[in-house]
């Protein structure tokens, strides 16, 4: 999951490096988003009936390859493939990574969802750190990278004979109308038919708009609002960076299955108060600081909280539904950044900041309707 945030952050952290203009990087970024869908559906569904350390070592085999070659050579659309290619690597470990550790774990399933998590958070911020501020080699950052993700795809496949994650979870199989033993068209039919699972997938894209768009906008906003240098806007990322790894340590730790509606609608109603705050009113440089890393904390467990909530809800298939959660994860990361750029061209950039905390209340509206539902599945779930 480090690598997953590596290559996530990877093309804006690296751009400036290559050489690339706006447009060029919105394009990658859209040949990223959908190998990962692709992957993160195919591999979710595949990990009910497969071995997951196998789907884990595909996965670091062409994400090894994709970044060993990513703009070894200059040609745009070749690159564009790869791309495409380190999408479908990433989206293959989001796709069966937690899926694999739900099969792992009995109890606690929140804490190790959330650490999983951490490590992506912790991959963006390590990447960011090793090109922006140290300046290293951006070629040299990839080779390396590829190297230690090729000696993961080794321990998957040795580490896979005998291990409860070899399996799929058929033991572990309820009562329900379909199970991993189903087919595809048959878990996507009964999952089809699960509002819940819908709720989730709306709740996802708002969590993962909300944190996408604060990374993207921070900067921005805090140069062209606040009056802030290129260090001191790097500095406030940082910071918000930090209050998402803090938050999925800390918050891992405290939830549990009958709190974790709560603690899902203090997050949505904390992110709110926290964007209100940090857009609409001028602080401090120390006091903006505190907001910026409360803010990181309030978004840290949103979607780490929704993984552990459907697959404790839909244990039976549990990669095929966190498949279709996880769609959230490129929907918000490229529809919520739209919506900003449209609204900023259109009113304001001051006016498209007014959609964070929007966010926020949708997502608190959206659960506190069906909390009572949710709350009592869990408590009747396995």
């Amino acid at each position: 999951m480090f690598f997953l945030g590596v290559g996530t952050a990877v093309i804006g952290a690296a751009s400036g490096n290559i050489g690339l203009t706006p447009f060029q990087t919105g394009l990658l970024v859209s040949a990223q988003n959908v190998g990962f869908i692709v992957a993160v559906l195919a591999a979710g569904a595949l990990a009910d009936t497969r071995s997951k350390p196998l789907l884990m070592a595909a996965g670091s085999l062409v994400l090894a390859a994709s970044f060993f070659l990513y703009y070894l050579w200059p040609p745009f659309g070749l690159n564009l493939a790869i791309m495409a290619a380190i999408g479908v690597g990433i989206g293959t470990y989001e796709g069966v990574a937690d899926a694999m550790l739900l099969s792992l774990h009995d109890r606690r399933q929140a804490l190790h969802i959330s650490v999983n998590h951490f490590f992506v958070t912790f991959g963006c911020l390590a990447i960011t750190l090793y090109l922006v501020f140290l300046q290293m080699s951006w070629r040299r950052s990839m080779v390396q990278s590829a190297a230690a993700v090729l000696v993961l795809a080794l321990l998957f496949v040795l580490g896979r004979a005998g291990g409860r994650a070899a399996a799929a979870p058929a033991g572990r199989v309820g009562t329900g109308p379909a199970t991993s033993g189903s087919s595809l068209r048959e878990r996507i039919v009964v999952l089809g038919r699960q509002r819940i699972l819908v709720l989730f997938l709306v709740l996802a894209v708002l969590a993962v708009g909300m944190e996408s768009g604060l990374t993207a906008l921070l900067a921005g906003f805090l140069i062209q609002l606040r009056g802030y240098d290129l260090v001191a806007s790097k500095i406030g990322l940082v910071l918000l960076l930090s209050g998402v790894a803090a938050g999925r340590v800390v918050l891992g730790i405290a939830s549990g299955r009958v709190r974790m509606v709560g603690l899902l609608l203090a997050l949505n109603a904390g992110a709110a108060a926290c964007a209100a705050v940090l857009f609409f009113v001028r602080l401090p440089i120390v006091a903006t600081g505190v907001v910026l890393f409360l803010m990181g904390v309030a978004v840290s467990c949103m979607l780490p909280l929704l993984i552990t909530m459907t697959g404790m809800l839909f244990r039976e298939m549990a990669g095929t539904a966190l498949g279709v959660v996880k769609l959230g994860i490129p929907i918000g990361g490229i529809v919520v950044p739209f919506i900003l750029s449209i609204v900023s061209r259109l009113w304001s950039f001051q006016a498209a900041l007014a959609i964070f905390p929007l966010l926020a209340v949708a997502g608190f509206a959206s659960l506190a309707a069906s909390a009572g539902v949710i709350r009592s599945r869990l408590a009747a779930a396995p």
